[in-house]
């Protein structure tokens, strides 16, 4: 008796439908600015386009040609990546430290440091800001009193904000200060996901903390560490609040970064495409970023 051929059963529809309208919702609310965003930067939009609803002329590549060939343009970009790499270095090397301790801390202590994390990480950023502008301030600044009292410190009534080095040092505490739960947190639960028995058995065969560390401890987390470095360098690659207010909405052409640029280009200067195209050349970059997310990732996965 020979047997049936098997029929294909039908793909159920349920688990598309259900998902349709995330799809839906992020079709509409990425997509389509992001298509917006492209399109402007290949036309020439000035106020006489945008309140006559009048279709801008089309400028090819014009845009791109005018910030590559600016000077400026790629001093932002450097600066960009220069606070990007010491912001996630400090906020990868902190958090790391930060999730050590937890670690070795008894059940009340983790408990507490988890509270304040979480405390810090639900603050708004206006609220951080607002914080440290005070904390900075040059004439009731708590920091600049704090450093007067030491021997042969005197820093009454000085502005961190005159020189910009010192500046960018007190927007880099408030950005390592806001990203440092997020990745205390994240590298915390992945210590704890390292059986005991491995370290144990690296002190038993006569391994240095520093070596137990080094050829146990990081190996275990080194994908939830590469995952948030990464993340951290997105969000940073793109800050934008944490100066625009620590400057009170005017920031100086020293503190711009890609972020800042592209809105005072759009909406300062009135140049709309041009900070389209800044934008743009913005996701790009960020995009390498994440490509080189992707193959960091799959070669773990490889390792693994």
């Amino acid at each position: 008796m020979s047997a049936e051929p098997a029929r294909r059963r039908p793909r159920p529809l349920l688990p598309y439908l259900l998902i349709a309208p995330s799809l839906l919702a992020l079709l509409v609310v990425l997509a389509y600015p992001l298509v917006d965003m492209v399109t402007l930067a290949f036309q020439d939009m000035t106020r006489k386009e945008l309140f006559s609803g009048a279709a801008p002329p089309w400028a090819g590549l014009g845009q791109f040609r005018t910030i590559l060939g600016d000077g400026f343009f790629w001093t932002v970009v450097a600066r960009t990546t220069l606070f990007t790499g010491v912001c996630v270095t400090l906020t990868m090397s902190c958090g790391l430290l930060v999730a050590l301790l937890m670690r070795g801390t008894s059940s009340w202590v983790r408990a507490v440091i988890a509270g304040v994390l979480v405390a810090v990480w639900a603050m708004p950023v206006m609220v951080a800001a607002a914080v440290f502008r005070w904390l900075f301030d040059a004439d009731y600044g708590l920091v600049n009193w704090l450093l007067s009292r030491l021997p042969g410190v005197d820093l009454a009534r000085h502005n961190w904000f005159t020189d910009p080095w010192q500046g960018f040092a007190v927007i880099t505490a408030v950005v390592v200060w806001g990203a440092l739960p997020f990745a205390a947190i994240s590298l915390h639960a992945a210590l704890a996901q390292i059986p005991p028995e491995l370290e144990e058995a690296a002190v038993i065969d006569g391994a240095r903390p520093s070596q137990v560390f080094r050829y146990v401890t990081f190996p275990a987390v080194k994908p939830v560490f590469v995952m948030v470095t990464t993340l951290m360098a997105i969000w940073d690659f793109g800050v934008f609040n944490q100066i625009w207010l620590m400057r009170g909405g005017q920031p100086e052409r020293e503190y711009y970064l890609l972020g800042v640029y592209s809105f005072i280009e759009s909406f300062a200067v009135n140049r709309y495409s041009t900070g389209a195209a800044i934008a743009l050349v913005t996701v790009v970059l960020l995009l390498a970023g994440a490509v080189l997310y992707l193959r960091q990732m799959l070669r773990l996965g490889e390792a693994e």
